[in-house]
């Protein structure tokens, strides 16, 4: 079985991946914000399949750098974004990978990457 890779037809934005960037960013207000649809990785996944392969915006990867989550833990960080998208979960949306940070933690990051 050989790897597939993403659709390369990425320039048409699908209305969930719409949504969750206008909400993300109404909430957020981040500095940063990359959504991803992975949904073609999951397509074969039984749920999927007896959804007849979704509407091909199930899954999602969410990285987003946000004040907002100044002195939150992670758990209060993705309630946040869980919360905001709850139309789209009960619609469909399946699963995300969240990958939340504020602006220092970011950097921190970055500058332990560049030392190592």
């Amino acid at each position: 079985m050989s790897a597939q890779s993403p659709p390369t037809s990425s320039s048409s934005e699908g209305p969930v991946a719409k949504s969750i960037k206008e909400k993300l960013t109404s909430l957020l207000r981040p500095s940063e914000l990359t959504v991803t649809n992975d949904s073609w990785q999951h397509r074969h996944h039984a749920a999927m399949r007896a959804q007849g392969g979704g509407n091909g915006e199930t899954h999602f990867t969410v990285q987003v750098v946000s004040e907002e989550f100044k002195g939150k833990t992670t758990m209060q960080r993705h309630r946040m974004i869980y919360s905001a998208l709850s139309d789209e979960m009960s619609a469909g949306l399946h699963a995300l990978s969240l990958k939340t940070k504020t602006s220092e933690e970011l950097r921190k990051a970055e500058e332990g990457r560049t030392q190592s």
